[in-house]
């Protein structure tokens, strides 16, 4: 048995940083890789991390992906995903789970590139029809998925009104991994987390957000988890590893966010950074 990893693809947000990529992760099991999320920049850093070592992200393995909601940073990527390994040799559609309006976007992504496809498909070009597109499957809160490999569940996040928006946990022989997505802090869903092994954790610095505009201060308050808010989950939660990603500093410093993550939680911090393999 090949052990699980966690391997950041992107631990970025919004913010146009050219150390961090667009969120996206893989959890790879049995040399399988997983991918939540696929911002700006997702096929890149998967070359980057099959370069690396990590010889499960080679590119025309990635066939299949779950995003935790339709935020544009969390899905800038996604023709790249679709498209990219595609012209490099993959051999079947991607396969997309997430929430509902996935379906929709990938229609449209499709049909942009319908003209891109043909000439790809009927030119000199060598292709192979059978692995292009993607499928998307709109879930559900639960299991939405099992193989061989693994398991994964989705439950419901607060980032917003209006769509709803998912986390997920994964399952494997030997290791079980929370993803938060982007959401407030959440309370219902801590018992289920209790003793993973791995949280992965949006996160923002308290100190930061201060320099911000008050509608942005508003707007992240109430989408967002703070140092502090994080560190209280992490105390009830007791993860074997705390990683944090998408990480909003705002001119503060990653010490002072680490810092305000430690005066809640004394267990092992990980501030996550593009191609950490975990």
């Amino acid at each position: 048995m090949t052990e699980t990893q966690v391997v950041l693809l992107g631990t970025g947000s919004p913010v146009a940083d050219p150390e961090r990529s667009g969120p996206a992760l893989a959890v790879v099991a049995a040399g399988k890789p997983y991918l939540v999320d696929f911002g700006p920049g997702v096929i890149r850093r998967a070359a980057a991390a099959h370069g690396n070592g990590v010889d499960a992200l080679k590119v025309t393995n990635l066939e299949t992906a779950f995003l935790t909601h339709l935020h544009s940073d969390h899905t800038a990527g996604y023709p790249d995903l679709i498209l990219t390994p595609w012209v490099l040799g993959r051999k079947k559609p991607l396969q997309v789970y997430g929430p509902p309006g996935l379906s929709q976007m990938t229609d449209h992504i499709l049909a942009a590139y319908e003209m891109d496809k043909e000439i790809r498909v009927c030119g000199l070009e060598p292709s192979n029809p059978q692995g292009y597109g993607a499928t998307a499957h709109e879930i559900d809160i639960g299991e939405c998925y099992r193989d061989d490999n693994i398991r994964i569940e989705a439950f419901k996040v607060d980032h917003g009104e209006g769509w709803l928006a998912f986390g997920y946990q994964f399952l494997t022989a030997d290791r079980r991994i929370i993803v938060s997505g982007d959401t407030a802090p959440l309370d219902l869903e801590l018992e289920r987390w209790k003793g993973c092994d791995v949280l992965v954790h949006e996160v923002y610095s308290s100190s930061g957000l201060l320099k911000r505009p008050p509608e942005w201060q508003k707007y992240h308050s109430h989408m967002h988890t703070s140092g502090a808010q994080l560190g209280r989950i992490a105390k009830r939660v007791q993860p074997k590893i705390l990683l944090l990603t998408h990480i909003l500093c705002w001119g503060g410093s990653e010490e002072e966010l680490l810092d305000e993550i430690a005066t809640e939680y004394d267990g092992e911090i990980i501030l996550g950074h593009d191609l950490g393999v975990y």
